[in-house]
């Protein structure tokens, strides 16, 4: 099997934890675009459900499938967030926003009761940081902002260095709240929650994708099967099919 399998298989998974009449967040990216399939074909079948979708490239999918939306301001409370992740360490800290959502993605899933994360088993790791960590900031004064993070790091004692995330004409890349994205290369994240305040302390930083102590389960699809994550890293449930 493939890795879009797998990741099929996830987001498969993770429909039994919907049920009529729920208020889900709708997560962005690969996987949960798959989700969003998924679902629409359970809506399609009767599932009354409504979505928050986290950009406004997970809306137009949504839209898609003729998913029913709703907004935080109508509706400021949800049942679970069902979202991917770039990478997911024992302790089901995440790191987010490959897709340059993660502001969104992070208040959708605080509105959450529960935060259910689907990705292939590729997502899993021990420590956190091969994936660069996406930090949102604003537009005014990036230069700044930029230079007090890479004087955080040193400080911190992280190797690598921040870059502003362009796109391939070459301009930055502008996310959904008119933000830019700067990318950590930082290879290794050993004490995520400390790197995790020292950046909401900077000004000019918005926000940052790593999503500490918000997921409630990882549903993690690969060649040994489906396996549900605790927080701890414990797997206390394995599917009995095997997807391999």
């Amino acid at each position: 099997m493939t890795t879009e399998d797998f990741k099929r298989v996830a987001a498969e998974a993770a429909l039994a934890h919907v049920k009529p009449g729920m208020k889900l967040g709708l997560g962005t990216g690969s996987t949960a675009s798959i989700f969003l399939e998924l679902l629409g074909e359970k809506v399609a079948a009767g599932l009354d459900v409504v979505g928050v979708p986290t950009s406004e490239a997970t809306r137009e999918i949504a839209e898609r499938h003729n998913i029913p939306l709703t907004t935080l301001k109508d509706d400021p409370a949800l049942d679970i967030t069902i979202d991917g992740a770039d990478e997911i360490d024992p302790q089901l800290r995440l790191i987010k926003g490959g897709g340059g959502a993660l502001l969104r993605e992070k208040i959708v899933a605080f509105a959450s009761k529960r935060m259910i994360v689907i990705a292939d088993a590729s997502k899993r790791v021990e420590t956190l940081g091969a994936f660069p960590l996406p930090i949102e900031v604003v537009p005014f004064g990036k230069e700044p902002t930029l230079r007090a993070i890479r004087e955080l790091i040193g400080r911190l004692g992280l190797t690598g260095d921040v870059v502003l995330r362009r796109a391939e004409d070459g301009c930055p890349v502008v996310t959904d709240s008119g933000h830019v994205i700067l990318d950590g290369h930082f290879h290794r994240i050993d004490d995520p929650g400390r790197l995790a305040a020292s950046l909401v302390a900077i000004p000019g930083v918005v926000e940052h994708g790593l999503f500490i102590g918000m997921a409630d389960i990882a549903i993690i699809a690969g060649h040994d099967g489906v396996v549900t994550l605790e927080p701890e890293g414990q797997a206390f449930a394995e599917a009995s099919r095997k997807t391999a």
